[in-house]
């Protein structure tokens, strides 16, 4: 019953709207329009009956109108009125040929709406498009004073190629802006303006301004608005602002760009970066060269002092005493020199991989006779074949146990002291062996400063000895001369940054053992070593140098004629064969350190890598200890954590200090 009943009210609404257009006279061009709560739909039908315009609707368009009118319009006025009441309700009108879009605002402006200029700026609440150039103000300083002016569903953008804004909105509204922007764009007297100085430094000038014309927001800024700005290379102050700022400003330059009383000054300068004492030599050569023309220009002046430069290495500061010309030039050369220098982390890759194979095979055989009588005697002896089978029988003979070599041994025979006595030996090995070493030593340095780290151990080495040689009465003390080096890897590097990413990098660097089969009385060493310069990128590897080597040595031994029979020559000879292979590969990886943030972010990726390593290899406990935990190194966020500041409570006193006695 309620639907039906909304429905009737909106027929009769309906009904009441049609019967208000069909009382006019066909020949009349005025209409009144008096509506309240009627569907927009039904308006959009009537004015295009008035108009005689197309309309295609939206579907998103649906609401209720209410119009108040006092006096009839004509069919102008009446579509007018139309574009307000759409208008206010969110839509908009888009030509598009023969037939009007209607649809809500938000999409109106990425239609076909049309483009407007100053001899057609459009009428009323039509949406149009208008490009508007500007002459003396850049464009893109103009959006943030007019974006609060456009609605939200408008648009407005700067070009600033060709200096110029690009307004969508309603005619109304962009004819509004363009006179604004009209009245904002005109040409200005506020220019800059360069000061040279003769006598004061321009940015101790700058800095008294500043202090004058400081603003309440603490920003030092030129009356005008434009800031006070101190060129130090050629001691100017640019000054900006509107005429009468500057003719102010000028004449406080003129009172402070005045000489001083007695030639010459004498300032203290705060080293950030540079060494003080290394400085010196520099700017008294900087000094000699500008001091004569100094001198010439000032040859009237009784009060000129010489150049006298001081480094004080405690404070790391330079005290300078100068004439004021020669002051300033000082003082940029130190600006130029006192900047923080770039480091350089070098990562050296050590690789190196090798093979080892050996093969041995060979018999020995002997007779002989122990009774000393008249015998045959023969045998076989081959240096290859590992231990001597006449030490073997000696230590059989002896009833001891006979040196003996690696691999396999095997021997039979028969001893006989009164009669003929034989022996045969089969000696048999083979052996591989393997090595893969990764070494990587990293080091950090200033730009040209050198550097040297030595991972390794300091081995005696037995150079000479003395012993008692003479009679036993004599008393002479025995000894030994040992002389200690470094065994180990060493890597030495001096590196120089050039203009942009390349590194000059000096590199020595040397890994050196000591020999497996290596006596204490005899040490042998092995070494590799490489000296060069090179020149990488930041973050390039680049390789060194390098060893392949593949050595292989072969030996036989054998009886002539007999060694060579088949299969029975086995017995009268010896083999054996040694392959040796080596890869031996050196690489560089520098990485340049410009900034504390790249410092921090290698030296955490380092520190996590060690925890890392440390945290896979973490038990709980020590072995038969496991109360005592091993030690494990700290997060790095704990590591950089400061002690909470002091808490002061009331009547209590500052840690360190003792509060005095009250006398209670």
């Amino acid at each position: 019953m309620r639907t039906s009943g909304i429905k009737r009210r909106q027929r009769l609404h309906l009904w009441g709207l049609l019967c208000l257009f069909w009382v006019i006279p066909l020949f009349a061009q005025t209409i009144t329009l008096n509506l309240k709560d009627a569907d927009i739909n039904a308006l959009i039908g009537t004015v295009a009956e008035v108009t005689g315009k197309n309309f295609i609707v939206d579907p998103r368009v649906k609401g209720k109108v209410t119009v108040i009118s006092s006096r009839p319009m004509n069919s102008d006025e009446v579509y007018q009125v139309f574009l307000s009441i759409l208008k206010v309700h969110g839509f908009a009108v888009v030509p598009s040929g023969s037939v009007e879009k209607i649809v809500p605002d938000v999409s109106a402006k990425q239609d076909s709406i049309p483009n407007a200029s100053s001899q057609e700026p459009g009428i009323g609440d039509e949406m149009v498009t208008r490009v508007v150039q500007v002459d003396h103000v850049a464009a893109a300083q103009l959006v943030p004073i007019l974006r609060p002016l456009v609605p939200q569903q408008g648009h407005l953008a700067a070009y600033p190629n060709t200096n110029v804004l690009i307004i969508s909105d309603r005619a109304e509204n962009v004819s509004r802006l363009v006179s604004i922007i009209q009245r904002i764009d005109k040409v200005s007297d506020s220019e800059i303006e360069v000061i040279r100085l003769q006598h004061a430094s321009a940015a101790e000038v700058v800095r008294i301004l500043n202090a004058i014309s400081r603003s309440e927001a603490g920003q030092a800024k030129a009356p005008g608005g434009e800031p006070l700005v101190a060129d130090e290379r050629t001691n100017s102050v640019l000054l900006g602002g509107d005429r009468a700022d500057r003719l102010r400003l000028r004449a406080i330059i003129s009172h402070l760009d005045t000489p001083l009383e007695a030639e010459g000054n004498t300032k203290v300068i705060y080293l950030k970066y540079a060494k003080a004492a290394d400085l010196v030599d520099v700017l008294q050569g900087v000094g000699k060269s500008q001091g004569e023309e100094a001198k010439k220009a000032k040859a009237a002046s009784n009060g000129d002092k010489d150049l006298d430069i001081h480094a004080d290495e405690a404070t790391n500061s330079l005290v300078i005493t100068a004439p004021p010309s020669l002051m300033r030039s000082l003082e940029s050369v130190i600006r130029q020199l006192d900047i923080r220098r770039a480091q350089v982390l070098v990562d050296a890759i050590i690789a190196e991989v090798g093979e080892n194979k050996a093969r041995q095979l060979g018999i020995q055989w002997a007779v002989f006779d122990l009774s000393g009588q008249t015998a045959p005697v023969g045998g076989t002896n081959f240096t290859n074949a590992g231990s001597s089978l006449a030490d073997i029988g000696n230590a059989v003979i002896k009833n001891t146990l006979p040196s003996l070599t690696p691999g396999l041994l095997f021997g039979a025979g028969r001893f006989n002291k009164d009669g003929v006595s034989f022996g045969a030996v089969l000696q048999a090995l083979a052996s591989d062996g393997d090595s893969n070493i990764l070494s990587t030593p990293s080091l950090v340095t200033l730009d040209n400063e050198e550097a040297e780290i030595v991972v390794g151990q300091n081995v005696p080495f037995l150079t000479g000895s003395f012993a008692n040689t003479g009679a036993a009465s004599t008393s002479v003390n025995p000894f030994q001369t040992i002389q200690r080096k470094d065994v180990g890897i060493t890597l030495k590097i001096k590196p120089q940054i050039n203009e942009g990413d390349a590194v000059v990098l000096q590199i020595e660097q040397e890994v050196s053992s000591i020999a497996n089969n290596a006596q204490a009385s005899d040490l042998i060493t092995n070494k590799r070593s490489i000296k060069t310069n090179v020149l990488a990128q930041d973050g390039q590897i680049v390789v060194l140098g390098g060893l392949i080597e593949d050595r292989v040595r072969q030996s036989a031994q054998k009886v002539p004629l007999l060694g060579d029979i088949p299969l029975l020559g086995a017995l009268f000879r010896s083999k054996g064969s040694n392959v040796d292979k080596s890869n031996l590969m050196v690489f560089i990886h520098p990485t340049i350190l410009r900034d504390p943030n790249t410092s921090d972010s290698y030296t955490s990726s380092k520190y996590n890598l060690i925890r890392g390593v440390q945290a896979r290899s973490f038990e709980d406990g020590v072995f038969l200890t496991p109360d005592v935990p091993r030690p494990k190194l700290p997060e790095m966020r704990e590591l950089l954590e400061l002690p909470p500041p002091f808490e002061a409570t009331p009547g209590a006193a500052p840690p360190g200090e003792v509060k005095p006695d009250d006398g209670n």
